[in-house]
């Protein structure tokens, strides 16, 4: 049975894949029980100048404060880094298309993906497994458990959102896809507890 999940995060200059460029990108293999396997990859992309030049003030800012614009300079090619993750990806995931692309709103990084990184998607199974979905389900279905999730750190840099989405998945598995009615709120506290990351 195949039950590895490619686990990967995506930083760009802004959100449009007609003018945006792709400056980080990391990836996890977990298997099916959420183990992370290997240590996974994290590389910064040299983005082309324009793409700097025409970022947009809340995302130069975001990039600034996580110490992501500073490492720019320093980083690779589009070709090296998608070698690099597709290497460390099928060193767990031996056969393509099996694998889903596992993330938070992971759509957006899908698209960076299919433009920059071919490979690389066509790599993975086209279906993708999204937190955000969880999450906006738990919302709407188990208030309790949302309003109580673990916080995030939010730092912006791609290999610490995968650990939180891993770490919010684990949440939600343990606090969501039991039996009916589900946990208390004070249950769900001590669950989200277990799954807050420590700050880097």
């Amino acid at each position: 049975m195949n039950d590895r999940m490619v686990w990967i995060d995506c930083e760009m200059t802004g959100l449009s894949l007609t003018d945006d460029a792709l400056i980080e990108v990391a990836a996890l293999v977990t298997d099916s029980e959420l183990n992370v396997l290997g240590e996974g990859v994290d590389i910064v992309i040299r983005p082309p100048a324009e793409a700097l030049e025409t970022m947009p003030d809340v995302v130069r800012r975001m990039h600034t404060s996580s110490g992501l614009l500073d490492e720019l300079a320093e980083g690779t090619t589009l070709a090296d880094a998608e070698a690099q993750v597709l290497a460390y990806v099928r060193e767990h995931v031996k056969e393509p298309g099996k694998a889903p692309l596992c993330g938070n709103s992971v759509g957006t990084d899908r698209g960076f993906l299919l433009r920059d990184m071919p490979d690389l998607e066509g790599f993975l199974h086209y279906r993708i497994v999204d937190v955000s979905s969880v999450k906006e389900l738990a919302r709407r279905w188990y208030p309790r458990a949302y309003f109580n999730s673990p916080d995030k750190n939010g730092n912006h840099r791609a290999l610490a959102d995968i650990r939180e989405s891993i770490a919010e998945l684990r949440y939600y598995r343990e606090a969501v896809f039991v039996p009916q009615p589900g946990p208390d709120s004070e249950t769900a506290k001590a669950i989200a507890a277990k799954h807050v990351l420590p700050a880097d």
